[in-house]
């Protein structure tokens, strides 16, 4: 009865969550998206600022990685940002590191310089310093696309800085996986 009570909420949190649902039990976000991209035979690439890298250390614990990961550009300064990956100087004085317009151009330029099919771009406050009163610690956009297409999000997370990685981290995946399925399920 208590296990059938159970499969019922479960069913039901399904329902509700929808596609932000990316696994259960001992299913991790690398994991699944290695079946994704592999499923869609797609090469995933990252512009990662607030993470350092961590997007692509996750990515990499998987073996057989190169197979679906391109590579990474970790671009904590905005000099990097704008000679590596394109961002314009002018977007950057204008409206910050932290914004849509500059993760949205680190997508650009992360499918440009790794030749990938999908880009994920991350930039942000981590913390637990450097917040303003309009982008506070905690406040990161995320941005994902592919030549077509590319959407951003801002989030706010909270003023822990491992915290607040980790959580990047995982919301970029999720967006990973919520474009690929949107932009490639009728291709497959």
């Amino acid at each position: 009865l208590l296990q059938t009570e159970t499969d019922r909420i479960v069913s039901q949190l399904y329902e509700r969550l929808g596609d932000a649902v990316l696994g259960e039990d001992d299913e991790n976000p690398e994991i699944k998206t290695k079946e994704l991209l592999t499923r869609y035979s797609l090469m995933l690439g990252t512009a990662e600022s607030c993470t350092g890298g961590a997007i692509a250390a996750v990515l990499t614990t998987v073996p057989g990685c190169s197979a679906y990961f391109s590579g990474s550009v970790v671009a904590y300064q905005n000099s990097i940002k704008n000679k590596v990956l394109g961002v314009r100087s002018e977007d950057l004085e204008t409206f910050g590191a932290v914004s849509e317009p500059v993760v949205k151009q680190m997508v650009s330029g992360a499918l440009a310089q790794l030749g990938c099919d999908v880009a994920v771009a991350v930039s942000g406050i981590a913390g637990p310093d450097g917040g303003m009163d309009d982008k506070p610690v905690g406040t990161v956009w995320i941005a994902v696309g592919n030549a077509q297409k590319v959407v951003a999000v801002r989030h706010r997370f909270s003023r822990n800085r491992e915290y607040n990685i980790r959580r990047t981290v995982n919301a970029a995946l999720l967006m990973v996986h919520q474009f690929v399925r949107k932009e490639y399920s009728n291709k497959a």
